[in-house]
């Protein structure tokens, strides 16, 4: 298993959000970074899709995977944001940050996103047009049904 290394990131509003890195396996100077960033679905967090850094197999890749606000590690009410905008903000910081931090360039970013998580990165990519490498939208939850005893509340 690759060691992992915890960080945080300040948001455009003061906030810092939890991440974690998983660094390259095998470094080559002359050759620039190259990650993959992993974005959880609606209520979990990056430990949760962690196990997807050694089940890639992909060692010459650094690896990022950030808790949400009010998810895993970061601050916040559980599972809240001040704003869907707001959180799409926050990945535009993100990427800004690890450009800034580690020298990650945009176009050597790949990203894979799971559920809400794909909701919020389809809205990054469409409203910053991101210069990434490649997107995969795992099971993007466009439509969600969320069950509360004694009622049923749809969010779309």
């Amino acid at each position: 298993m690759r060691d992992v290394q915890l960080q945080t990131f300040t948001t455009h509003d003061g906030i810092d959000l939890f991440y974690r890195h998983w660094p390259a396996l095998v470094s080559q100077p002359d050759i620039p970074r190259k990650a993959i960033l992993l974005f959880h679905r609606g209520h979990e967090h990056s430990g949760r899709i962690a196990h997807l850094v050694d089940e890639l197999k992909l060692p010459d890749l650094d690896f990022f995977a950030w808790d949400a606000r009010g998810h895993g590690q970061s601050p916040g009410a559980r599972g809240d944001s001040p704003s869907f905008a707001t959180s799409v903000r926050d990945m535009q910081t993100f990427c800004a940050h690890l450009n800034a931090r580690h020298l990650i360039q945009e176009e050597n970013m790949a990203v894979i996103a799971q559920s809400v998580g794909a909701v919020i990165v389809a809205t990054w990519v469409h409203d910053y047009a991101p210069k990434i490498r490649s997107l995969v939208l795992a099971s993007p939850a466009f439509k969600v049904k969320l069950y509360v005893p004694s009622r049923n509340l749809l969010c779309a």
